[in-house]
């Protein structure tokens, strides 16, 4: 059996993808970044423009410390400028000084702008290229030259544009990239030119498309499937305007659908991690619906898609999301079938039957609660406490009795502070009353109920909360809106999710901290305690209880 064409990879996130008006990295970020694409396996990481800025400058120095295995680093620059020969051309100096095995160069290739942008002849701009790529073949490894506007420039005078890639494959290009800039061009136009291209030089051709009119992945593979060896993008589509190709999605769809190889099959397992590293730290927030990496790329909510991937995938996933590091995930809601709650509770470690009495009891409850404004599909801790508690399989830890909150601001000038206190029956069956200070109600109570806890479950130290999020679910009823709130916590091993729903905001958070406190001891599955130490709880912290303005509410069970 044949071996499958390579296409190299060349990613340009931290240069091309900076361009992002939201994305800003350190050089330390792009030396992580470069470190995981080198784990993926692409073949080129374009690194910066060393003549723009000090900070890819730096860049340049830094990543030789790195040690990458296998890809090659590029500095990316322009072509020489007119009437200055490339020897003595600045930004050529500064890329040469970069030290890079590759150096990028990009060029006009579009007679519009050789004539309105460099205000030159069209001979004058072939000799530019011409010399530039000469030059730099001499002092690297390898020359490429990125064709700017290259299919602008073919469909508005195919003569020009064929003869700029002849003046750089005869000057000795590595490769030439063609570059729909403004990324307007649709696949099929793609697929004509880069066919021409190929025939019209000698070395290889490369692609490189912006995402303009959303085609950027279709146009990129189309060039693939017309002669293109190269790849030009960015993960997760990051670049200027609407941005890059999203090497995210051509990998996978080059490598598992169309049969060529890009990276070795088990480091495609990388893409979700690489994925979300580039979102962390272009402090981004992740893409839910991305394809491949995305969290609900492999999400599955309809209980006849979920009766059917249970007794075969196929049906409802084009791929199996493990290959591209990702995870099948079954979400509840009130279009939630048998088969949703029998595979949630296999995920949970429970085997139960589908024609067990008490899942229809849980169905029942779960599509209540959802019509009150309850969700599940980011609070898989509190559907799994539902599920223990409707099979009667929950323990209690303890009993909530009430809780307190005060609202405290003195003076104009000084920030407010908010006083919980929470009254619980421990494990023991003794009653504490525990008060906190805290910034804000919900991280008063927080720390008024884990102090209250602690001294019968030492573990509970080690959680903390990691997000925390209000959702208006009445939205014409202003203030007095109810309200859902999504809390996730951590305890540096595992991270979960819970909910609650009130027109009190304060109440719906104390029932998502409360199910994310059952849940972690649910999880540690520990034993509280003989007996909780004999200053458990009663007494105070520090109270600055002030005194007139003192908003406060109080519940009980």
């Amino acid at each position: 059996m044949a071996a499958a064409k390579k296409i190299q990879i060349y990613d340009t996130t931290l240069r091309d993808g900076c361009q992002s008006e939201d994305v800003s990295l350190t050089v330390d970020d792009k030396v992580q970044i470069a470190r995981k694409l080198d784990e993926l396996g692409v073949d080129y990481i374009e690194g910066g423009w060393p003549g723009s800025n000090e900070r890819d400058a730096a860049f340049f120095r830094e990543v030789k410390k790195a040690r990458l295995r296998h890809a090659r680093i590029a500095a990316f620059g322009s072509t020489r400028r007119a009437n200055v020969k490339a020897s003595q051309d600045r930004n050529l100096q500064l890329l040469l000084k970069a030290d890079t095995p590759v150096a990028t160069v990009v060029g006009k290739t579009w007679d519009l702008h050789v004539r309105e942008a460099l205000r030159i002849s069209p001979e004058a701009n072939l000799e530019i290229l011409h010399d530039t790529i000469a030059f730099l073949k001499k002092r690297v490894d390898e020359a490429i030259f990125d064709a700017e506007h290259f299919f602008d420039g073919y469909f508005n005078n195919p003569e020009f544009a064929l003869a700029c890639l002849r003046a750089v494959d005869d000057a000795g290009a590595a490769l030439i990239c063609l570059c729909d800039t403004n990324g307007g061009r649709l696949p099929h136009e793609i697929e004509d030119a880069v066919r021409v291209a190929v025939e019209t030089v000698r070395c290889p051709i490369g692609i490189h498309c912006h995402n303009d009119s959303e085609v950027a992945v279709a146009n990129s593979l189309a060039a693939v499937r017309a002669g293109a060896s190269q790849v030009q993008g960015t993960i997760n589509g990051l670049g200027e305007r609407c941005g890059n190709a999203n090497l995210v999605s051509i990998i996978p769809d080059l490598q598992l659908k169309l049969g060529y190889q890009c990276v070795a099959p088990p480091k495609l397992k990388v893409l979700q991690e690489l994925s979300m590293l580039v979102y962390e730290l272009a402090n981004i927030t992740p893409h839910p619906r991305q394809p491949y990496v995305g969290r609900s790329a492999f999400a599955h909510k309809a209980g006849l898609h979920v009766s059917a991937i249970q007794r075969d995938a196929r049906t409802y996933e084009h791929i199996d999301p493990a290959l591209v590091g990702n995870d099948r995930r079954v979400l509840l809601s009130e279009l939630s079938g048998r088969a949703n709650i029998v595979y949630k509770s296999r995920e949970f470690g429970l085997d139960i039957e589908q024609n067990n009495e008490k899942i229809g009891h849980l169905l029942d409850e779960l599509k209540r609660l959802e019509s009150e404004g309850y969700s599940f599909e980011g609070a898989d801790a509190s559907f799994e406490l539902l599920m223990l508690r409707t099979l009667g399989m929950a323990r209690e830890h303890f009993r909530f009795v009430s809780f307190r909150v005060f609202d405290d601001k003195w003076h104009e000038d000084r920030a407010p502070f908010s006083e919980a206190v929470v009254v619980i029956e421990g494990p023991d069956g003794k009653r504490s009353r525990t008060a906190a200070i805290g910034n804000g109600p919900v991280n008063a109570l927080d720390s008024a109920l884990r102090q209250a806890l602690v001294p019968y479950y030492p573990s509970l130290e080690a959680m903390e909360l990691s997000d925390y999020k209000v959702r208006v679910l009445d939205n014409g009823r202003g203030t007095g809106a109810r309200v859902r709130v999504l809390i996730e916590s951590t305890d540096g091993r595992r991270r979960w999710g819970t909910v609650g729903v009130s027109a009190n905001v304060v109440e719906a958070s104390w029932q998502a901290l409360v199910d994310s406190v059952e849940y972690k001891l649910h999880k540690d599955n520990v034993k509280p305690r003989a007996k909780a130490p004999a200053a458990a709880g009663n007494g105070r912290s520090r109270s600055r209880r002030g005194a007139a303005g003192s908003a406060s509410a109080e519940s009980g069970a």
